[in-house]
């Protein structure tokens, strides 16, 4: 496995036992419907929330919520909108964000960032 991915796969580590710490439910991991894909789907007080992790090894090249573009905000949202589909939810969705911060020495930097963003179009025109 590329190393870029090992270390995506610890800050998704890290972040999911953040969340489970929290008293959030995971209900999926990388979920995937075609194109689709979302880094963690959680719940907690009957809200949905789709959190999108971003990792990095250092901050030299900025950092890691930088790596938040418009255009990833809108997958992200339109993946939202298939998992509710999918799944026929219906419960109020939160955009959470959970930056880490990781130099391979065991220790990390985890930011979690409630309602990150939010979709600034109706649910039924992202398709």
């Amino acid at each position: 496995m590329a190393i870029h991915n090992e270390l995506g796969m610890e800050g998704e580590d890290r972040a999911a036992a953040h969340l489970l710490a929290e008293g959030y439910a995971i209900r999926h991991r990388n979920w995937r419907f075609g194109h689709k894909e979302l880094d963690i789907v959680a719940e907690k007080d009957r809200t949905l929330v789709v959190v999108e992790v971003k990792t990095r090894r250092d901050t030299q090249f900025g950092a890691p919520e930088e790596a938040l573009t418009e255009e990833k905000i809108f997958r992200i949202i339109a993946s939202a909108e298939a998992y509710v589909r999918r799944y026929a939810l219906d419960l109020p969705v939160r955009f959470d964000l959970i930056t880490v911060v990781a130099d391979g020495s065991g220790k990390a930097d985890l930011k979690h960032i409630e309602n990150a963003f939010r979709p600034t179009l109706p649910w039924t025109a992202i398709d």
